[in-house]
């Protein structure tokens, strides 16, 4: 990465005092920690900073130093400010307000002096932060409902866009993204490394926080993302006395009983297509109310299917997510490109061996899983030069011959044979 992008970002934090700091919406371990680890950094500055995780808090995570400061409200509210110039020696006595009707009322009883109209002034609209840092995002949307609610918020506030996303929009004012870069958290440490100042407040905890992400996003550093930097950047934290078996312990060595009953719910289920050399596997709402689990919990299930089933060229778990619609994780080999895969059927984005995409509107979970699982099906094919890409007339003519053949795969209590659709 130049380093005038690190010098640019580090401008940034310079400049600003108040900062919000934000990862994306069902947050993974990377993301929290990207988070939490530039709140401590960019605190021991003298930087007044709050954490946001846009939904659940992650329980699995609470061993994460720093959890305890995080919120999940956006306190956007614009400030009105009316100032009063004590320029000419006025000194104040007491300061109280009346409400009538449609007006407020802001009595000041001087104790030395008096006011007139000109020394009245006013501020309109200051928002209580003047940054943000968006940490492991590649698109605001990715927030969830906090980008969704507060969109005023994100066009008026200056953004600082840290991340390792091929498929980052690169939005914001400033861009720190280097996607050859295994985790954020390695981004984050090789800009953090960039200045003596900062290096030097480096503490076990922060170094704790950036090995936490490193380890989970390369899976304890099997994953094909794994660089020779990856392992140069563990080795200098542990250095900074990262605490690695801390970091083993909670995030795979301690499961909770309703993690455990929903892996066995999607390894259960899962099915493969020796053929085309996919596997995959499906949770429903309905599966996540039984076992009494959360979405969060399946995100380590895509992992096992790749040490379960190595035979494969793409592994993908639907997951049905409590605020309404449906997310999908994807892994692959070298044969296969899942950033691609994902941006062009699904608008989603990632890396090339790992990556995911959501989706909101649809009425039946099993219906749209075996659709999707067809269109990847198709878009494998067409990465290994199988097959031509479609064009937008034989999508068109696709979408409405699929319809018609589910319509006669429904049985009489309303199911669909997914061997039988998938094999056409």
């Amino acid at each position: 990465m130049p380093d005038s992008a690190h010098q640019l970002a580090k401008k940034f934090i310079e400049e600003h005092s108040k900062f919000l700091i934000i990862p994306h919406a069902n947050v993974d371990p990377d993301g929290l920690s990207s988070a939490l680890a530039c709140y401590l950094l960019f605190t021991s500055l003298g930087k007044e900073c709050t954490v946001i995780c846009p939904d659940t808090l992650p329980e699995s995570l609470e061993f994460l130093p720093g959890y305890e400061k995080l919120t999940q409200e956006l306190k956007d509210t614009q400030d009105t400010i009316i100032t009063l110039d004590c320029s000419k020696g006025v000194e104040i006595d007491k300061l109280r307000y009346s409400i009538e009707e449609n007006k407020v009322n802001i009595i000041v009883t001087p104790k030395k002096g008096s006011f007139i109209a000109s020394d009245v002034g006013f501020i309109e609209g200051a928002f209580p932060y003047d940054g943000v840092v968006i940490v492991d995002t590649a698109e605001l949307k990715l927030l969830g409902t906090l980008y969704a609610e507060h969109e005023r918020f994100f066009r008026k506030v200056p953004i600082l866009n840290i991340d390792h996303h091929l498929s980052n929009t690169k939005f914001g004012n400033v861009v720190l993204l280097e996607p050859t870069a295994a985790s954020a958290t390695e981004v984050l440490y090789d800009w953090f490394s960039t200045s003596p100042e900062w290096k030097a407040k480096l503490t076990p905890d922060i170094a704790t926080l950036l090995l936490t992400g490193l380890i989970t996003d390369t899976r304890s550093f099997q994953n094909p993302n794994t660089t020779p930097r990856s392992l140069e950047v563990a080795a200098e934290l542990l250095d900074f006395q990262a605490r690695q078996q801390e970091i083993i312990k909670y995030i795979y060595k301690t499961k909770p009983l309703s993690t455990l009953k929903i892996w066995g719910r999607a390894l259960n289920r899962i099915q493969v297509d020796a053929k085309e050399k996919i596997v995959w596997t499906s949770i429903s709402r309905e599966d996540l109310a039984e076992m009494g689990a959360t979405s969060k919990e399946t995100h380590s299930i895509i992992d096992e299917l790749l040490t379960t089933i190595p035979e494969a060229d793409l592994y993908v778990i639907f997951t049905e997510v409590e605020e309404g619609g449906l997310k999908a994780s994807m892994r692959s080999n070298e044969n296969i490109n899942v950033s691609t895969l994902a941006g062009k059927l699904f608008s989603g984005g990632g890396h090339a061996r790992a990556a995911g995409f959501r989706l909101n509107n649809y009425e039946n979970f099993q219906i749209v899983t075996i659709e999707c699982v067809q269109k990847i099906i198709r878009e494998m094919k067409v990465q290994r030069g199988e097959i031509k890409a479609e064009t937008s007339e034989e999508k068109g003519k696709d979408t409405i011959e699929a319809k018609k053949s589910n319509e006669k795969k429904r049985s009489d209590d309303g199911t669909i044979d997914i061997m039988q659709t998938l094999s056409e």
